[in-house]
């Protein structure tokens, strides 16, 4: 299984976005980390983008320590092959990500850019 134990893992792209927003919601980091690769890259909005488990881990936990409320909607993914590429939109405005089928057949984020539009 992809992901940590515990966390559903994305059987379709689309499910990443999902996830982030209910797992975010619920102050989940464990859950939030579940849904990227190990060497992934991650845009933090202000900053410089950050590499890897441990400096996302970082980010993410300055984010949910915000409290975030966050709500939206995943939009198709647009696929090609083992990649696919995912957004989801809000009042905020909008995100896009690059997902990697995994081996078992899941999805997991490598790039992710939380803030295109807004």
């Amino acid at each position: 299984m992809s992901g940590d134990e515990g966390h559903e893992p994305a059987a379709q792209p689309e499910d990443l976005g999902r996830f982030f927003m209910q797992r975010a919601n619920a102050g989940d980091l464990d859950g939030l980390m579940a849904l990227y690769e190990p060497g992934a890259v991650l845009a933090v909005p202000g900053r410089a983008q950050v590499a890897g488990k441990d400096a996302i881990r970082q980010a993410l936990q300055r984010f949910l320590d915000g409290r975030p409320t966050i709500s939206g909607e995943s939009q198709p993914a647009l696929r090609f092959g083992e990649l696919a590429l995912t957004s989801t939109r809000s009042a905020g405005g909008a995100t896009a990500e690059v997902a990697r089928r995994q081996p078992d057949g899941t999805w997991l984020w490598v790039i992710d850019q939380p803030r295109i539009v807004g």
